[in-house]
């Protein structure tokens, strides 16, 4: 053989060599995972854990009657029941909680708390009433609510003498208006 083919054969292995190596190493090497793209993202089903107990309702229902929590006001009572304060003319506020299930609205005043009772079918006005005064005493009250919102009222009280009725003209404070 020839020094020079033998010089050839001793550089090709020398490389093969190297070739081989740098492969088993990069073999050894660990791969880096692709980004899924948006398309596979999309197209992949998503596994959502579910839980074996029912939600909780989002709807709080206090069964108390209205005068444990007209004080109340943070307190969520049942959706039957709405109230709503307003300002009067003469200077009077009126705190009326509608209970629209019994067709009826509490009143109450500086004056007293009186319950009344819806005496007409008619939403435009809505005509609630009382055989006894605010103060709990002989006499009337009459509430007229209207408008969709219920924004205005009218309130007619007399005490024992029917002749004398105090009127009051009686509009929803800008604190309820939603």
């Amino acid at each position: 053989m020839n020094l020079e083919l033998l010089k050839q054969l001793r550089t090709s292995v020398v490389i093969t060599g190297l070739l081989a190596g740098a492969m088993t190493v990069s073999a050894c090497q660990p791969k880096q995972e692709t980004e899924p793209s948006l398309e596979d993202s999309i197209s992949e089903e998503q596994s959502v854990p579910m839980s074996a107990e029912p939600a909780e309702p989002s709807d709080v229902v206090v069964d108390a009657p209205a005068s444990e929590v007209e004080d109340d006001t943070i307190a969520s009572v049942n959706t039957g029941v709405n109230q709503i304060t307003y300002l009067c003319s003469p200077e009077l506020t009126v705190e009326a909680t509608y209970k629209d299930t019994d067709n009826q609205v509490v009143i109450g005043t500086a004056k007293g708390t009186v319950t009344l009772t819806k005496t007409n079918d008619a939403s435009n006005p809505e005509v609630f009433e009382a055989a006894t005064a605010i103060d709990g005493g002989e006499g009337f009250v009459q509430w007229r609510v209207a408008h969709k919102e219920r924004e205005t009222g009218v309130m007619r009280t007399a005490g024992t003498d029917a002749a004398n009725i105090s009127t009051y003209e009686c509009k929803k404070t800008a604190e309820n208006a939603m």
